[in-house]
């Protein structure tokens, strides 16, 4: 997708990280305001997000979880499921972290 552009990849990596931090704040609000179909539209969004960054699993878990949210089904895990997408993004993110300070310094 990137043609193997340093620069490209580096401004992906900085979007994904400021795009999950935002999904989880917004994810936690509308879960304690019960929101679901905000919560749902925005499980869709963030899907689209680690998909792109190869997460699959979080990804299919993602779509299970839209799913519940628009169905309104077992709300009593759906902090357990924001939590656990906060957890596995921040474990991506300090790994994208370490390849960008990886990276730009080959650049100097």
């Amino acid at each position: 997708m990137t043609d193997d552009n340093n620069d490209l990849i580096l401004e992906i990596i900085d979007i994904f990280i400021v795009q999950v931090e935002r999904f989880w704040i917004d994810m936690q609000d509308f879960n304690y305001k019960k929101d679901y179909d905000s919560l749902g539209k925005l499980a869709h969004k963030a899907k689209s997000s680690v998909a792109i960054m190869g997460m699959d699993k979080l990804s299919k878990k993602l779509n299970e979880f839209e799913l519940l949210c628009y169905e309104r089904k077992n709300i009593e895990i759906y902090q357990d499921i924001i939590s656990n997408f906060k957890s596995e993004c921040l474990i991506v993110i300090q790994e994208l972290v370490d390849y960008k300070d990886n990276h730009s310094m080959h650049k100097n």
